[in-house]
């Protein structure tokens, strides 16, 4: 769990970076590529990708020693990370509701943390591992088609399509059982997590910079949390400590709930300056 939270906060920081710097090299000509090639020259998008990295990092160290319900509801409650890093380094104000959502995500992880059993003991199946790889595939033309919508349908399509790319990841982490290249190359998880990976970071740096934040990340969220958890608990065994599966159940919903009342930290917000004045957290970027 403590494997797990600390991804959530270097997932939750990151994307303030990210959100500025997607935001910046927006405008210019071009499609999702050029996009994400000109986010790529912000120091701010590359330390957000570092940060990452190491959340990455994190969490196959917590999915390998809990169910994916648990890791999955720790990961949503990187937004209220980032509510709470977006109200000390861009001086936004929260809200008081905001601030019982950030207490009522602690409380719902901390509910997860008291009931969660260790990680499911099947192994997932041959069948399970293509399926992953289908769904990764799915994900990517997801994007390639959404971006062709409406700004509302865009929103909602490209977030859930991003959800779906990290909830992939989540699963695959579990399907992979070996580090040795001869197991990687042959693994079909392996291509899964790379595949679901990628598509997802596409997604959500276009989500970013073209849609509706809060509707986007709304997506992220069900889609990163639901349909793994449910994979996590029909098919490779994932189970709370005796007695107290309910315990667990309510965790997870006041977590995603709490969540989903953060949504529009899904983008680093920029505070409203008076006429004239840049807004807290432009002028640094135009300055870079």
């Amino acid at each position: 769990m403590v494997c797990a939270l600390g991804a959530a906060v270097c997932f939750g920081t990151a994307t303030v970076l990210q959100a500025i710097a997607a935001r910046a090299a927006g405008g210019g000509e071009g499609g999702d590529t050029a996009l994400l090639l000109r986010a790529l020259r912000q120091w701010r998008y590359l330390a957000g990708l570092g940060l990452d990295g190491l959340g990455f990092l994190l969490q196959i160290a917590a999915l390998r020693s809990l169910p994916i319900y648990a890791v999955g509801a720790a990961l949503a409650s990187s937004l209220a990370v980032t509510a709470v890093v977006a109200a000390r380094l861009l001086r936004v104000r929260l809200t008081g509701s905001e601030w019982a959502a950030v207490t009522v995500v602690c409380a719902g992880l901390a509910l997860l943390g008291l009931a969660s059993g260790a990680e499911g003991d099947r192994e997932g199946s041959t069948a399970l591992k293509y399926a992953m790889l289908a769904t990764a595939v799915v994900v990517l033309l997801l994007g390639l088609a959404g971006g062709r919508l409406p700004e509302r349908g865009r929103s909602l399509t490209l977030g859930l399509g991003a959800g779906f790319g990290f909830g992939v990841v989540e699963v695959a982490v579990r399907l992979i059982d070996g580090i040795a290249p001869s197991v990687l190359l042959t693994n079909p998880a392996t291509y899964a997590l790379l595949l679901g990976g990628s598509a997802a970071f596409l997604l959500l740096t276009t989500a970013l910079e073209r849609g509706s934040v809060t509707v986007a990340t709304a997506g992220i969220v069900v889609g990163e949390t639901v349909g793994p958890a449910t994979v996590g608990v029909v098919w490779l065994g994932d189970r709370t400590r005796e007695g107290m599966a309910w315990v667990a159940v309510l965790g997870f919903m006041v977590a995603v709930a709490g969540a989903l009342l953060l949504a529009r930290f899904g983008e680093a917000p920029v505070e409203e300056a008076p006429v004239g004045e840049a807004p807290v957290g432009e002028a640094s970027v135009e300055e870079a």
